[in-house]
């Protein structure tokens, strides 16, 4: 006798494991036994039931049977449900103002926070920012980083270029992207083009214009003729978001173009203009 047993009166007890019998196992029944007809069962030596090939539903054969002659005919044709709408593509906006600083950047950064795809240009020969007086204005070539302007003008004088907002400009600018660029340099073909002022829309129907629309492509050209500081700038902002609202929900742009300028026009003070150019 195990002596822990005596001690303890918990290992004193039979395990009631040892007292089972013969393994109690399931008894198959006379039809289970029969093993004839459909849905017969068969039991091993050791007890372990099995299912016999017969217990295959009829619906599971002709399925896979459907699915072997699907896979030798091949896919077939899709059918067109009519209920469902065709893809669209987004809408590539561009802004455009004269240096790609101020206005069209600020559209640039209102357009790309709201999750729009956009892009900037500007239409000068150059880019120029104030200066110390009216007379000296700072001017740098298109191509010219946004970084390097910023870190001139605040080596130059930041006092000054920062109570004209022109370093806090810059940085919002270098944090959208690399440089200004000039539109008669672009090869990126957009579906809406908006302008910031009536000379950047003259030139832009008129670079369009001499391309010759070798690829035909129609182009929207929409100005809104905003003044070039930062608070109208901020002001256009909210413009252009809800002109490019009402521009990508639309079906038909060229159906429906003439109602959104006029509830554009409407809703903001900017005096507007439109024309249809071509890629």
């Amino acid at each position: 006798m195990d002596p822990r047993r005596a001690r303890d009166p918990r290992l004193a007890r039979v395990d009631p494991r040892l007292q089972r019998g013969p393994s109690a196992l399931p008894t198959p029944s006379p039809q289970q036994q029969s093993g004839s007809g459909q849905g017969a069962t068969q039991w091993t030596t050791n007890g372990a039931y099995m299912a016999s090939q017969s217990m295959v539903p009829n619906v599971l054969v002709q399925q896979a049977d459907t699915a072997s002659e699907n896979a030798i005919a091949g896919p077939s044709t899709p059918t067109n449900n009519a209920g469902s709408s065709a893809y669209k593509p987004r809408l590539l906006f561009c802004v455009v103002c004269a240096s790609n600083q101020n206005r069209s950047m600020e559209g640039h950064h209102v357009l790309h926070k709201a999750g729009y795809r956009v892009i900037s240009y500007g239409t000068g020969s150059a880019v120029r920012l104030p200066g110390p007086s009216i007379d000296k204005p700072n001017i740098y070539s298109f191509g010219t980083p946004y970084n390097s302007i910023y870190e001139e003008l605040s080596a130059k004088d930041p006092r000054l270029y920062t109570a004209n907002g022109l370093l806090q400009m810059l940085d919002r600018n270098r944090r959208i992207k690399l440089a200004p660029e000039r539109w008669q340099d672009s090869k990126t073909v957009a579906d809406v083009v908006i302008t910031c002022e009536e000379r950047c829309f003259d030139a832009v129907c008129d670079d369009l214009l001499s391309r010759g629309g070798e690829f035909n492509k129609p182009v929207h050209i929409i100005n809104i003729e905003i003044k070039d500081n930062h608070e109208e700038a901020l002001i256009a902002g909210k413009a252009m978001l809800d002109l490019a609202a009402a521009i990508e929900i639309s079906q038909d742009i060229d159906e429906d173009i003439d109602r959104i300028l006029q509830v554009q026009q409407e809703r903001h003070p900017h005096s507007l203009l439109h024309a249809i150019a071509f890629y």
